[in-house]
C-alpha cells in the first residue's frame, strides 16, 4: 500500500496548494456561525458579506460617491460667517503725506489735526460679518471636475464587481478543494475497510494453511499504510476547511462538513473561442473600469482647459461692527467678481500635456487587458476540455480497477489467486479512485476559472 499512501499524499499536497492559492491574502475575519453542512452557494453568500477585500471595495465605492458630491459643491452657494473682537490704543500718528491720523470707531484711519501724542489707553472694537458667494460661470471648470469624479465613482463600482468575481473564484476553488478532500477521506475509509476485511480473510487462510505467511505480512503492511493514508486525508480535509474559512473571510471552528459537490457544465463552455472572448470583453468589469478612467481623464482635461478662461462670481456681505457691543451698526455690500489668470507659468499647459499622456496610457491598458482576457478565456476553455477528457478516462480506469479487485478477491477466496495479486488489485483500485478525484478537481477548478473569465456570477 506504499503506492496508495504516496498517491494520497500527492493529492493532499495538491489540495492544500490549490486552496492556499485561492485565498492568498491574509484577512481580518468575522466570527460567524456556520451550518453543520456547508453548501457552495452558502459559502459564496458568506464571502459576499464578510470577505475583507469585498468590504474594502464596497467602502471605496461609497467614498467615490461622496467625492462626486464634494466636486459638485462648488456649483452651489457658499455661506460663511466671521466674528472678532479687538482691543488696542488709538493714538494719532502721521499718515502718508504728512497728515495726522488716528484709529476711528470702525477701525480705519481718520485724519486729525494733532499728532505725536502717545498714551496707553485702549478701546475695543467688535467685528462680525456674513458673506455669501455664488459661482456664476467658469467655462465648465467646476462641472468638469464633477463629471471627472462621477466617472471615477463609476470605475469604483466596476472595481467592486471585479473584487466580487475574484472572491467568488477563490471561494469556489477553496470549496471544490475541500469537497475533494472530503471525498478523499471517504475513499481512504473504504480502502481501510477493505484492507481490514482482507487481513481477516488472509489471517483465517494462513491459520488453515491455505495461504503462506508472507500473504499475512503483506496484508498487515497494506492495512497499516491504509491507516496512514486515512490520517493524512483527514488532516488534508481539515486544512482545506481552514483555508475555505479564510476565503470566505470568517473565523469559525472547522467542525462543519462541506457538501460533496461537483461543478455543473457552463453555458457555452464548448462554444467557439471568438464567441466566448467577445462575451467576456463585453462583460468584464475591469475593462469597463478602465474606460471609466478614460472618461474621467477626459473630464479632467476639460476642467483644466477651462482654466484658460475667466471665472465670474457674485458676492454679498453683511457687516455688523462697532466700538460698543450694544451700539453696533449694519453695513451691506454686493459685488460681481471677474477673475482671470493671465499667466500661470505654464502650469495649465503642462497639466494638459500630462492629461493627454495619461489618456494614451489608459488606452494602452485597455488593449493590454483585452489581450489578457483572451488568454484567460482560452486557457480556461482548454483546461475544461482537457479535464473533461481526463475525467472520462479516469472514470473508465476506476471501473476497470474495481472489476479487477472484485475478480482478485474471488480468485483469492477460491484459492486460485495469491496475496500479492490481491494487494496489487487493491492498490490499483485505490490509486484509480484518487486519480478520478484529481481529474474532477481539475475540471471543477477549470470551470470556476472560466466562470470568472466570463464575468459570470
Amino acid at each position: 500500500m506504499s503506492g496508495a499512501a504516496t498517491c494520497l499524499r500527492a493529492l493532499g499536497t495538491m489540495l492544500i496548494m490549490t486552496a492556499a492559492a485561492a485565498a492568498a491574502r491574509p484577512a481580518v475575519a468575522a466570527d460567524v456561525a456556520l451550518p453543520s453542512t456547508l453548501s457552495l452557494d452558502a459559502a459564496i453568500a458568506l464571502a459576499r458579506q464578510h470577505q475583507p477585500d469585498l468590504r474594502t471595495a464596497r467602502a471605496n465605492t461609497v467614498a467615490g460617491e461622496a467625492r462626486v458630491e464634494e466636486a459638485a459643491s462648488g456649483l452651489y452657494p457658499q455661506l460663511s460667517a466671521a466674528a472678532a473682537y479687538s482691543r488696542g490704543t488709538s493714538n494719532p500718528h502721521n499718515a502718508m503725506g504728512g497728515a495726522t491720523a488716528m484709529l476711528g470707531p470702525n477701525g480705519s484711519l481718520v485724519p486729525t489735526t494733532t499728532g505725536g501724542v502717545s498714551n496707553f489707553d485702549t478701546r475695543g472694537f467688535f467685528r462680525s460679518s456674513v458673506t455669501a458667494n455664488q459661482l456664476i460661470y467658469d467655462f465648465g471648470q467646476t462641472t468638469g471636475l464633477r463629471d471627472q469624479a462621477r466617472a471615477r465613482a463609476d470605475g469604483l463600482i466596476r472595481t467592486e464587481k471585479t473584487a466580487a468575481l475574484i472572491a467568488d473564484l477563490n471561494v469556489r476553488a477553496a470549496f471544490f478543494t475541500a469537497s475533494t478532500a472530503h471525498a478523499a477521506v471517504d475513499v481512504a475509509k473504504e480502502t481501510l475497510a477493505n484492507q481490514n476485511r482482507h487481513l481477516e480473510q488472509i489471517q483465517a487462510f494462513v491459520d488453515l494453511g491455505r495461504s503462506p505467511p508472507i500473504d499475512l505480512l503483506q496484508a498487515k503492511v497494506d492495512q497499516a499504510n491504509a491507516e496512514v493514508a486515512l490520517i493524512n486525508a483527514q488532516n488534508d480535509y481539515a486544512t482545506a476547511r481552514a483555508v475555505l474559512n479564510q476565503a470566505m473571510g470568517v473565523e469559525s471552528p472547522i467542525s462543519y462538513d462541506v457538501q460533496l459537490t461537483t461543478s455543473t457544465p457552463i453555458e457555452g463552455e464548448s462554444s467557439a473561442l471568438e464567441t466566448l472572448v467577445d462575451q467576456a470583453i463585453a462583460a468584464r468589469p475591469e475593462i469597463a473600469a478602465l474606460r471609466d478612467q478614460q472618461r474621467a481623464q477626459e473630464m479632467a482635461n476639460r476642467a483644466t482647459r477651462a482654466r484658460y478662461f475667466p471665472q465670474l462670481g457674485a458676492q454679498a456681505t453683511g457687516n455688523y461692527n462697532g466700538a460698543e457691543f450694544d451700539n453696533l451698526a449694519w453695513n451691506l455690500s454686493a459685488s460681481l467678481n471677474l477673475t482671470w489668470t493671465i499667466y500661470d507659468g505654464g502650469n495649465t499647459h503642462w497639466n494638459l500635456r500630462e492629461g493627454d499622456a495619461n489618456l494614451a496610457a489608459l488606452s494602452a491598458q485597455v488593449d493590454g487587458l483585452r489581450l489578457q482576457v483572451r488568454v484567460e478565456v482560452e486557457q480556461a476553455q482548454l483546461a475544461v476540455t482537457s479535464a473533461k477528457a481526463a475525467l472520462s478516462a479516469a472514470d473508465r480506469s476506476l471501473t476497470n480497477a474495481r472489476a479487477r479487485l472484485d475478480l482478485a478477491e474471488v480468485r483469492y477466496r477460491t484459492g486460485v489467486g495469491n496475496g500479492i495479486e490481491l494487494s496489487d488489485a487493491q492498490l490499483a483500485a485505490t490509486n484509480a479512485a484518487f486519480q478520478k478525484l484529481q481529474a474532477q478537481l481539475k475540471l471543477d477548478t477549470a470551470r470556476a476559472q472560466l466562470t470568472k473569465a466570463m464575468a459570470r456570477a
